[in-house]
């Protein structure tokens, strides 16, 4: 555990901290349960369980087991986020099951943009079970990088594909001959616009991949290697088709239009990226703007 006098509890909304009298003693589950407090950080609690807590002296196993668990949700890399995982872990054994239904049911199905974070902040909590685990950074980074590519988080592109590339190379650190990581860090590195750093990493790979992804790959380095590119990084193309977005959004249809007509004339980032959900929101701003054999155009791409 760390020494709790060397952080402040961060700040999150609807958790109070506690600090639990000298002597404290978690106990529950009939008796399985018994663990000294001291040295350990102070007690996330939800509002609601606060003032029972503070008339008691102390919160019950409930009440911490409620407020950790809401406190690591809310954010998974607050200060001693390892020491309230590692309490999970130790004495929640039926909240770690939950976490684990949750992430399976949210991969189940289709999930709305919203859910992506809950599933990213459930997969960093796993990964404070489990740090040693590959899997874990490479499934939150192939999440950021879905958060990274569809319409409606457009706006979160550069956080979204600067975290995917931070965790794949993570995923790499656990585990250097992972070759789906491999493939998707240099594709996180060619967005980001390192090119030669992306052909790098994939050339000393080239003989790990299928050959479907061998083809694909070979055609990227090739690119690179004779300037065959995108005009700018396509990460700037994605940022550029979140104003798009909110300018459509915003009833600017015109504007919409020349943004995504911009985008879309740099032939190279267009075939390396194709996004129907685009032409299919070109194809709303065309009939917006009365263009109707454009929106028809733009529709059958989409």
């Amino acid at each position: 555990m760390n020494d709790s006098k060397q952080f402040a509890p961060t700040p999150l909304d609807g958790i109070r901290y506690f600090t639990p009298p000298a002597g404290y003693v978690l106990t529950g589950r009939d008796g399985l349960v018994d663990i000294a407090w001291e040295g350990r950080p102070p007690i996330p609690l939800i509002d609601e369980d606060y003032p029972a807590a503070e008339t008691c002296g102390s919160p019950d196993y409930d009440m911490v087991g409620r407020g950790v668990y809401h406190a690591l949700r809310q954010n998974p890399e607050c200060a001693f986020a390892a020491d309230y995982a590692a309490l999970l872990k130790e004495a929640y054994p039926h909240i770690v099951s939950d976490l684990g239904g949750q992430i399976i049911m949210l991969d189940a199905k289709e999930v709305d943009t919203p859910y992506l974070d809950r599933k990213i902040n459930f997969l960093k909590i796993m990964t404070l079970f489990d740090p040693a685990n590959a899997g874990l950074p490479l499934e939150i980074a192939r999440t950021f990088t879905d958060k990274g590519t569809r319409i409606s988080t457009l706006h979160q592109a550069v956080s979204s594909w600067y975290n995917a590339e931070k965790f794949l190379k993570k995923t790499l650190e656990l585990n250097p001959d992972d070759r789906h990581a491999i493939y998707e860090y240099g594709e996180a590195l060619y967005v980001l616009g390192r090119y030669q750093q992306a052909a790098e990493i994939w050339s000393g790979a080239l003989q790990q991949f299928e050959p479907s992804e061998r083809a694909r790959v070979e055609s990227r380095i090739a690119g690179i290697l004779t300037g065959k590119l995108p005009m700018v990084p396509p990460l700037d193309y994605l940022t550029a088709l979140a104003v798009a977005v909110e300018a459509q959004h915003a009833g600017r249809n015109d504007e919409a239009v020349a943004i995504i007509e911009d985008v879309l004339s740099d032939t190279v980032f267009a075939e390396q990226f194709p996004m129907n959900e685009i032409y299919y929101l070109l194809g709303t701003c065309y009939q917006k703007i009365g263009l109707m054999d454009q929106a028809a155009q733009a529709f059958k791409r989409s």
